[in-house]
């Protein structure tokens, strides 16, 4: 049986409005969730430069496809953040955005996580969006709040609003969502270690053995490396009679 689940990206923009409209897309939704980590993906595609957190050459990298009124996204961010703390300079992160239709205000929460990104607080806003995901999300209008965390943040809050609606930030989020649809994201927030998908990863300790085995894979061993095969030992010659 087949389940379709929509995701927003942006559609259409009314002349003289600011905001954005809504595509569909349409997906059969696992049967199975399954366990461990899965097949294989691309990273490639989608919106440039990446939104990254940690060290160009860790071995790890950890990409999420997520939506900022999505709860489960929200405790995901808690646990990802301790994971940093625990693997340092051998995970990075990377945010992909992938707003859901069924949350009102997911997609207005991916334009204000990109604009501040255009002042350098990507990161700062991601995480006060999830911090405060209980409070914003209830609201009629969202932009009072946004606008409040873009000024808190030092932003330059005229230019954040401008860049909201910017055709710019726009593309962005429909670049990222059309690269999750592309590699079979169909909720969120949907991980890939090392661009395999981890599923069933509900507890940290799931995702702390899946970001082992990647580095397990990543690091050399020290015994048992084959080194090919020996030279040839060479004989001495005999003495001439």
């Amino acid at each position: 049986m087949k389940r379709y689940l929509p995701f927003v990206i942006i559609a259409a923009v009314a002349v003289l409005t600011v905001g954005a409209g809504a595509i569909f897309y349409r997906a059969k939704q696992r049967a199975i969730a399954g366990g461990g980590v899965t097949r294989p993906s691309t990273s490639k595609g989608g919106a440039e430069p990446l939104h990254v957190r940690g060290q160009p050459g860790a071995p790890v990298t950890l990409e999420e496809f997520g939506d900022f009124q999505c709860p489960s996204c929200a405790t995901a961010a808690e646990v990802i953040a301790k994971l940093e703390q625990d693997y340092g300079p051998r995970l990075r992160v990377v945010w992909r955005n992938f707003p859901l239709a069924m949350h009102p205000h997911a997609l207005a929460a991916a334009l204000a996580a990109e604009a501040a990104g255009l002042q350098g607080r990507f990161w700062e806003m991601h995480d006060l969006l999830y911090k405060d995901q209980a409070v914003w999300s209830k609201a009629l209008d969202v932009r009072q709040f946004f606008n409040m965390y873009a000024r808190s943040l030092g932003l330059d809050v005229e230019r954040f609003a401008k860049d909201s609606a910017s055709e710019e930030i726009k593309a962005r989020v429909i670049s990222d969502g059309e690269q999750g649809v592309s590699r079979g994201v169909k909720t969120t927030p949907t991980l890939f270690i090392n661009d395999r998908e981890v599923r069933a990863f509900s507890s940290p300790v799931r995702l702390h053995e899946a970001i082992d085995a990647a580095l397990a894979e990543s690091t050399p061993k020290a015994f048992g490396v084959d080194r090919g095969p020996a030279p040839a030992k060479i004989q001495p010659r005999g003495e001439r009679e």
